[in-house]
């Protein structure tokens, strides 16, 4: 199982493997390549699920430099890149501490 720091490091280095559902939320939500390794480059796990169906993952928290928010969902896959399971800006209606904690 992957560590936070190694990915991190593999986001913030653009060894990203993206799923289907991913991609298509990327296209969907506009968010570029670049945003999603800067945002990682500063990220921390905001929620833990070790339990998760396929594999342990983990919702990360980072800023693009623009300063817009991302919510990286990851899988904890061990491998030569992070798996993006889904990415999205979170909604300020649901979440609170600067998208930290859901209401």
């Amino acid at each position: 199982m992957k560590t936070f720091d190694e990915i991190r490091s593999d986001l913030a280095e653009g060894r990203i493997e993206l799923t289907v559902h991913s991609l298509k939320r990327i296209v969907q939500r506009n968010i570029s390549r670049r945003e999603i390794v800067e945002a990682a480059s500063k990220s921390k796990i905001i929620e833990d699920y070790p339990e998760d169906k396929y594999y342990p993952s983990c919702l990360i928290l980072g800023f693009a430099r623009s300063g817009r928010p991302l919510h990286l969902h990851v899988s904890r896959v061990p491998g030569p890149d992070t798996r993006l399971i889904t990415i999205y800006e979170p909604n300020p209606e649901e979440w609170v501490d600067n998208f930290s904690n859901r209401k």
